[in-house]
């Protein structure tokens, strides 16, 4: 990396130029625009979400006073709250968030054969959802109850390197087993799901797709056994049946056999009872597979801790998939830089270390890769003590 150059440059090195502007040509994103392009208006974006900026305004001081640092970056355009406003509420979000998968499949490819604690060689996606709650006046295009509004983040996470390899956008009074309907199921993958998902009819679709499901069944599901196999009560197993769902409705909408496997976590205190279609991997290994569920909470939590998605920008629909689709490509190209470095900082301590560093001239991988101070030295004699006991 250049030293001459702004650690903000050299981050937007990771990002394919090209393939980005054949994402704005699909989508007619610089029509009738004169001075500030998509690309304009993502690094604008991209600078806010880096620096956890609060306000167009604030976006707007902070990058007129840096405004010759970030020309060498590509910002070309003169920064303004209205136009940038207005970008964000009139221009495609299809073209960023064509963009971020983009970015996924490149992210994806590179952690391929990341470990996630199991040695198993088949994909295994985690599905859930998060909400993002609004506010009913800003927002009344996203009223989820009588008296809030939300946006829900239905996302599919790859747990190799916790990617997301999917993610769909809606109001939050859209159910979370309607994504069900939107992903296409590849042959031989697992997918872990709470019980939240618990649809028979999409869950038997699943199973004609060649797929594997694991979730959590609900208490007052009806079956009948068909047999059960032996288990090692010390590994917190309780049992492991072959059951036939016997209720009016679920036995026609999975008319074939399933498996039931009921644990006891002992250091929670807790009963866990799960489905599941695959009747080869051990019962202590579908187990494991639904503990490795939790990562995608921590990517949720993480992303609405340490990335702008809890205010907006902008209040139209357009503009909230927008903030939240170049989010989501920021998250994905520190990940992707993390990879091609061989960065051993965690995602966290990256976007920290950027946030500081942004502007500053430094070979990004000096900046990211300098040891800690760690001041273990005796006390200075000259520094009076608080307490005296």
């Amino acid at each position: 990396m250049n030293a001459g150059r702004i650690v903000f440059s050299q981050l937007l090195d990771f990002m394919p130029r090209r393939e980005f502007k054949k994402c704005v040509e699909r989508y007619h994103g610089n029509y009738r625009t004169r001075t500030f392009s998509c690309l304009d208006q993502f690094l604008c974006m991209a600078f806010a979400q880096l620096t956890s900026r609060e306000s167009l305004r604030d976006i707007e001081t902070c990058l007129r006073a840096v405004q010759k640092k970030l020309y060498h970056a590509g910002l070309r355009g003169k920064v303004s709250r209205n136009t940038l406003a207005k970008a964000n509420e009139n221009r495609p979000w299809q073209i960023y968030a064509d963009f971020a998968q983009i970015l996924i499949k490149r992210a994806r490819t590179l952690y391929a054969n990341d470990p996630f604690g199991l040695a198993l060689k088949r994909t295994v996606y985690a599905l859930d959802s998060t909400t993002i709650d609004l506010c009913l006046t800003l927002f009344p295009w996203a009223q989820f109850r009588r008296h809030k509004s939300a946006v829900k983040m239905h996302t599919l996470m790859d747990l190799r390197g916790n990617i997301p390899s999917f993610i769909y956008i809606t109001g939050g009074q859209v159910h979370d087993l309607h994504l069900l309907d939107q992903l296409p199921f590849d042959p031989g993958v697992f997918y872990i799901m709470d019980k939240a998902y618990t649809d028979f009819e999409r869950l038997y679709a699943l199973h004609q797709s060649r797929a594997y499901f694991v979730i959590r069944a609900k208490r007052n599901l009806r079956f009948s056994r068909r047999n059960s196999s032996p288990i090692d009560k010390r590994r917190g197993l309780r049992s492991d049946q072959t059951i036939v769902l016997t209720g009016p409705k679920t036995s026609m909408l999975y008319p074939e056999i399933l498996r039931r496997i009921h644990y006891y976590d002992a250091e929670r205190g807790k009963r866990f009872i799960f489905l599941t279609n695959n009747f080869s991997l051990a019962p202590i290994t579908i187990t494991r597979l639904y503990k490795y569920r939790w990562q995608i909470e921590l990517f949720f939590k993480w992303i609405k801790q340490h990335l702008r998605i809890k205010s907006f920008f902008g209040t139209s629909p357009n503009a909230v998939k927008t903030q939240i689709w170049i989010a989501i490509s920021i998250y994905v190209l520190v990940a992707i830089m993390k990879k091609e470095l061989n960065l051993e900082r965690s995602l966290y301590e990256i976007l920290q270390i950027i946030s500081v560093t942004v502007l500053e001239k430094t070979p990004v991988l000096q900046a990211l890769t300098a040891p800690c101070n760690h001041f273990t030295g005796p006390d200075s004699c000259n520094q009076l003590r608080l307490f005296d006991f």
